[in-house]
Parts: structure tokens; sequence; C-alpha cells
């Protein structure tokens, strides 16, 4: 199967994307795939294979490398005289702004470029956590009790300690801080509001297990993977979370009953169905005395979670064939011929 990778991006996980793509360069060796990097200046690379390393891109190597231009279905190479068409399908592997936030997937559906990734509505409802806890109320599903302070609100918190302060659109838990007591709360807040003009914050629940599931939809259903219990201290902070974008090993399966098995994927399916199609998710959910609640939405997974799945190649050939179609509308000028026949021009 041939693919190309798109990542990088002009996001605090710049960094993370890199990661993610050169574990997926060695995850999916059996494929036909190609390079392509997004760099904070929003200009398009064609990455040799032989350079897709952490160093390339941190010294900057990755400037005398080709540069690509978008077109019509394709990143055009353009040479002295003639231009080199890189199309096929794309996967969005760009994690945070640009990637998740809708931008990219404007972009690619823009030019007609297929691609693996959220589509633009799903990512203003999963980048953005506020619109997260929206899409919940909409759909039914449970979800942690929240309230939502900007940049100028840094004393209007009505829950009582401890509670989380997260960015509401960034991930991969930067930003984010357990307060246990009040005289924690302005470095945490400041904290936050570095990454975000938004925060929301979140009661720390004690006695919570957490457990993902990732999933696609192909031939009209849903794919889904094992479901994992990730080990963690008090948070699944940013370090765990980083070395999560490098995983290649499977994952092993948490011990459940298939009761609560049913009930994750139940409410994934709640999430995922007619907004997420041509994508591969991963949901963190809670579980509470026996309720399940969603976390939160990675609409582009590090490292695609590839962990969570017994068979990643064959579930994103599954994907890449099952690929939404957008319609475009039909300009055939009829109305404008008729109103110039009308006025004998």
């Amino acid at each position: 199967m041939k693919l190309t990778i798109l990542f990088g991006g002009a996001s605090f996980e710049h960094e993370i994307s890199i990661v993610s793509a050169i574990t997926l360069k060695e995850k999916l060796s059996e494929f036909d795939l190609s390079f392509v990097f997004c760099d904070q200046d929003h200009s398009f690379y064609l990455i040799e294979d032989s350079k897709m390393k952490a160093v390339t891109f941190s010294k900057g190597e990755h400037k005398k490398m080709p540069k690509l231009a978008i077109s019509n279905g394709a990143f055009t190479q353009k040479g002295m005289f003639n231009s080199k068409e890189h199309g096929g399908v794309f996967l969005n592997l760009i994690h945070g702004a640009d990637g998740e936030d809708g931008s990219i997937a404007a972009l690619l559906d823009f030019f007609s470029i297929k691609y693996i990734g959220p589509r633009i509505d799903a990512s203003v409802f999963s980048y953005d956590k506020r619109y997260t806890k929206w899409l919940c109320d909409a759909r039914g599903i449970k979800r942690v009790k929240h309230e939502e302070l900007s940049v100028k609100e840094h004393d209007n918190i009505d829950m009582p300690y401890p509670i989380i302060i997260k960015p509401s659109c960034l991930g991969s838990s930067i930003g984010v801080s357990i307060v246990k007591e009040e005289s924690e709360l302005d470095y945490a807040l400041d904290t936050a509001f570095e990454y975000d003009s938004s925060v929301i914050v979140e009661p720390f629940l004690e006695g919570v297990k957490e457990y993902n599931l990732a999933g696609f939809m192909a031939d009209d259903k849903i794919h889904f993977s094992i479901v994992e219990e990730p080990h963690k201290g008090e948070m699944l902070d940013f370090e765990k979370k980083y070395m999560d974008f490098s995983r290649s090993e499977q994952a092993l399966k948490a011990d459940i009953s298939s009761e609560l098995e049913t009930k994750l994927k139940q409410n994934f399916e709640k999430v995922y169905k007619n907004l997420f199609e041509g994508s591969l998710i991963r949901c963190d959910f809670f579980v509470v005395n026996g309720e399940v609640y969603l976390n939160e939405i990675n609409p582009i997974p590090g490292s695609m979670a590839n962990y969570l799945f017994e068979d990643f190649h064959t579930s994103l050939e599954l994907l890449s064939n099952s690929l939404p179609h957008e319609k475009r509308a039909k300009v055939d000028y009829e109305y404008i011929h008729n109103i110039s026949k009308a006025k004998g021009k």
C-alpha cells in the first residue's frame, strides 16, 4: 500500500508529531511510504526516507530537501522543466494546532486530496475540550462536570479542591496541573494560560479507572482496538504521554468484564458515528462506580494508537479504502446563461 505521512505543523506539539512519524516509519515498513513535513512557517518539504531522524528537523536539514506546493489532488514538486506530483492517500499525523483544529483538513478538502484524519466538523468538536463537552451533552454521553475560565477570570472557580486545570485546546497533558489547595491556583492558571486563552476546570476524581479504546469506520461498521488500561501515577503527565507517541509494541488488553467492554464500545460509537468517518481516533474514558464517562477524544492519537491494534497494517488498509467522498456542486452557469438570454445578450 502507498501512503504519504504528513507531519510537523506549527503547534506546541510539533516535536511530538515528528516522534509519531518516525515511529510509524518503523511500524509500517512493509508499506510504500513517503513523508511530507510541514515546518513552523507552513512550508512543505518532501523528506528522504533515510533522513527520517529527529536531528534532521532539529538542525534544519529538511530545508535542503525538495519544497512542495499543493495543487488539485496532490502535492507538487516543481522542477526546472517539469513537475512531479505526489498524490494517493495521505495520513494526517500533525498533532495539535494545524492538524487537529481543522486547518489541514480544510486545506486537503479544498484541493481534493484523499486523507486519513478528522474532517473539519470532527476537528472542531475534538480539538476544543469545551466543545467536546457540548458534543457529549448532545449525544447522551456522560462526561465529567467542568467550569470554563477565560484569561481575565482567575478567581471565578466554585468547584471544591482538589481540581484539575487544563488548557481548552491542547493535548499531551501540556499545561495541565492538579491543584490541591488555593495557594497553588495562580501558578496552575498562569501555566495553562501560557498555552491558551481559555482553560477547563474539572474535579480531581479519586478512585477513577481509566481505559483507552481506539477505532475507525470501514465497510459500514466500526472496527475496534483492544481496550487498554494505561499505567499511571496520580496523573498521566506529559512525560508518560510523550513516551506513548513512540510506542509500537502491542499493548496488553485490560482485564475487564465483557459488560464494561460493551459499555465502552457503545460510548465510542456514540462519539464516532456521523462525525469522525475517515479517521482513526482514540477515546479516553473514566469509569467511576461502574459508570462510563468520556474524558477526551484524540482525533489524531500518538503514533495513530498502533499499539492498540492486533493488525495495524490491515486496519490502515481497510480505512484507506473506506474514506468518505466529498460532494462538490456542479457549476454549469445555467443561471447566468438564462439571464443573458432573457436580456438578449
